[in-house]
Order: structure tokens, then sequence, then C-alpha cells
């Protein structure tokens, strides 16, 4: 047997991700490889840092790219700040608030658990009985956006909320960070981890996280060693840190982190808030359209996220049948659902580049074609229009 290059097609990427990548960033990661130690390389390192700075809103110095993806940085936030016998308060209102409570678990500490129903925002009012109830609390640990549902919780009360019982936050912003409202230093949020195939439009495979001044203290003063020495932040502060010699911890993604910093550009370009009211405007007009066919959200408007949409799938239809024949046709990726909510919706993404009014005419047209007289016939594409041309 002969094997070939891997030639994979052009998909739309509208799914939970990765997103669709931008031209520019595919472009990026083909510029000539250097060593991680370059003076040059490490000069851009200097200027990934100061743009992830102004994507989470704050001046955290130890505000750094990790080597692996989103759930390396979920790991990096507990592994760093969580020791044996602490308690932890973890909210679960879908799939990755499971992840933190196997997280702490694992690490040896007491999860506590605020659960609310999949599709709902974390319950403030539950978070602070649990941390009235449990005053020896050292973090409280939640979802600001949630994948697998498309639910945003109320991160700036829920830091409050923390403060006002002396606890540590760690967050979950894979899915929020570059396309939801996020403050990290206005909210007090201090550990926070996110993704870079989401929102910000690059390839997956880095995790951008930060620590706030209390949280970093908490790193360097730890009582034991941190349970992984690859992303024991008190190693990697020596590569990553500011005022330092580089040294040498590993070996950095170099074509990566060019993806990550030509994605930053962009960003920094298109400006963090006009990112925001973007995803915010397309969600509306993808909306008007599913709505317009007969189609439903599980979350209420409220706490619905604009870039990861959760669909109801009407009566009889066979949704795994529906996702195929999507991708095989049309060449279009939307998600199924997660845990609790498989085989009862389908989670459409507009995400970073995938953001766009074509994907959303594609996903409309796409889905009343495939889903004939499930659906109202002829009018989704014509709601979304009236949105996008306002």
């Amino acid at each position: 047997m002969s094997i070939t290059s891997f030639l994979p097609p052009v998909r739309t990427l509208m799914g939970p991700g990765p997103s669709d990548v931008h031209p520019r960033i595919s472009s990026a990661m083909a510029r000539p490889t250097i060593g991680h130690l370059d003076p040059l390389f490490v000069g851009m390192m200097d200027e990934v840092k100061s743009l992830l700075q102004y994507a989470f809103q704050t001046k955290n110095e130890l505000t750094i790219p990790v080597s692996a993806p989103g759930s390396a940085g979920m790991e990096t936030c507990f592994m760093n700040l969580v020791e044996a016998g602490d308690k932890v308060v973890v909210c679960q209102n879908g799939v990755f608030g499971g992840r933190m409570k196997e997280n702490v678990e694992r690490l040896g500490a007491t999860a506590i658990m605020v659960e609310d129903e999949w599709g709902k925002a974390v319950d403030c009012n539950k978070v602070e009985e649990a941390l009235k109830a449990n005053p020896d609390t050292k973090i409280l640990a939640f979802v600001h956006a949630e994948t697998s549902t498309g639910a945003v919780s109320d991160a700036k009360t829920l830091c409050e909320i923390a403060r006002k019982h002396d606890c540590l936050t760690i967050v979950d912003a894979v899915t929020s960070l570059g396309g939801s409202e996020l403050r990290v230093d206005d909210w007090g949020i201090d550990a926070i981890y996110s993704g870079t195939q989401k929102c910000l439009s690059c390839t997956p495979g880095i995790s951008p996280v930060s620590f706030s001044k209390k949280a970093t203290d908490v790193i360097t003063s730890r009582k034991t060693k941190v349970n992984s020495w690859f992303l024991d932040m008190n190693l990697v502060m020596g590569y990553w840190g500011a005022n330092t010699k580089r040294a040498y911890h590993h070996t950095a993604p170099v074509n990566a982190l060019y993806a990550l910093h030509e994605s930053l550009v962009m960003l920094q370009d298109e400006g963090l808030e006009n990112s925001w009211a973007r995803h915010a405007k397309n969600h509306q007009a993808l909306r008007a359209g599913l709505e317009a066919m007969g189609l439903s959200f599980i979350v209420d408007e409220a706490d619905r996220l604009a870039q990861l949409n959760s669909v109801t799938i009407p009566d009889g239809v066979d949704e795994a049948a529906v996702r195929g024949q999507l991708l095989n046709e049309f060449n279009l990726e939307i998600g199924a659902g997660l845990g609790a909510l498989a085989g009862k919706v389908w989670r459409i993404g507009l995400m970073g580049h995938s953001s766009r009014a074509e994907n959303i005419i594609l996903c409309l047209s796409a889905l009343e074609a495939v889903l004939g007289d499930a659906v109202k016939q002829g009018v989704a594409v014509a709601a979304a229009q009236e949105i996008l041309g306002a």
C-alpha cells in the first residue's frame, strides 16, 4: 500500500468548533519556521502576550498561550491553583462544568457541585448559598459560555460573589473569547482559559490563559509541586515571563503561534467590541431565518450565546442523517447535541471567520433543502437578509 498526501475538502464549519480559519491565518502558518529561542521569535512572543491581554481585557502579566488545546488550558488553571484537600465549588450547566469536576477530583480536592438545568445560565443565588454553606472554599469554577448548550452565564456577578466569600475564580472562556463581552480585570477573574479554534478564527491547538496577581501568588507559594511538569506555571513563566532571560522549557509550536499572532492582529484591527457586535448581529440574522422556518432555540433569549446556537430538532427527523446530508451534499458541518442533549438539538456555530453573512445564507438554504416538509419553505433566507441588510 502506498499512502499519498492527505487533501481534505473545503468545508464550511458551522459546528461547535473548530470554526473556519481565515486565509490570512493559514498563510501565516506557512511562513518559514525559526527557532523557538530565536530573538525575533521571542519578540513575537511578547507581541502575542500583549495582544492576548487586549483580547482578555487584562493587564495580567501572566497572560500566555499554552502549547496545547483548550482542554490543556483548563488543566493548567486547575493544576496550578488546586491542591489535594482543597474545596472547590464547581458550577455545572452542561458538559464542560463536568470536566471541571473531573479536574478537581483527580487532584485529590473536593468538588462541591452547583447544578443547573442544561440550557440554563448558572444560578447566582445557588452559588451564593453553596459558598455560605462551605466557608472554607478556595475556588469558584464556572463556564462563562457553555459550548454544549449555547448558554452564557453572568461572569461579572459570579466573580463578585466569589470575592465576597474570599474565593479565587477559574473561568472557562473557550467559546466566549473574541465573540462575547469578556472583561477579565473589570470583572475580577483570577484564572481564565480559552481556545484558538473558536471566535479567534485560528487553527486548533493553542490555549490562551491568564492569571491575576492574586492567582500567581497562590501558584508561587504552593505547598506541593504542581502535578504536571509540562503545565507548571512556575516553570513555564521562565520561558514566557517578562523581564527575564528566556529559559528553555519546551519547543514551542512556532508556526501555530504565527497563526495565533495573525488572528490576534486581525482582532485588534477589527476592534474587540466590533467583533462582539458582529457576532451578535449575525446571530440575530440566523435566529430570524431559523424561526421563520419553524425551528426554535432551547436557551432563553437573555441567556443565549450569539456564537453557539442550540436548535431543537423537528419531530420525526433523523438528526444524524440531516448532518450527514449537509456534510456530503453541501460541505457544511453543524454539530450534534452532547450529553443530556444528544439527539435533541443541533449546535450551529457562528464563530470567528465562520460568522459571516454568506455562511448564514448557506446554512439556512441547505437546512430548508434537507428538511423539506418538516419546515416552512422559502422564508428563511429573506428573514435573515432583512437583519443582515439593516
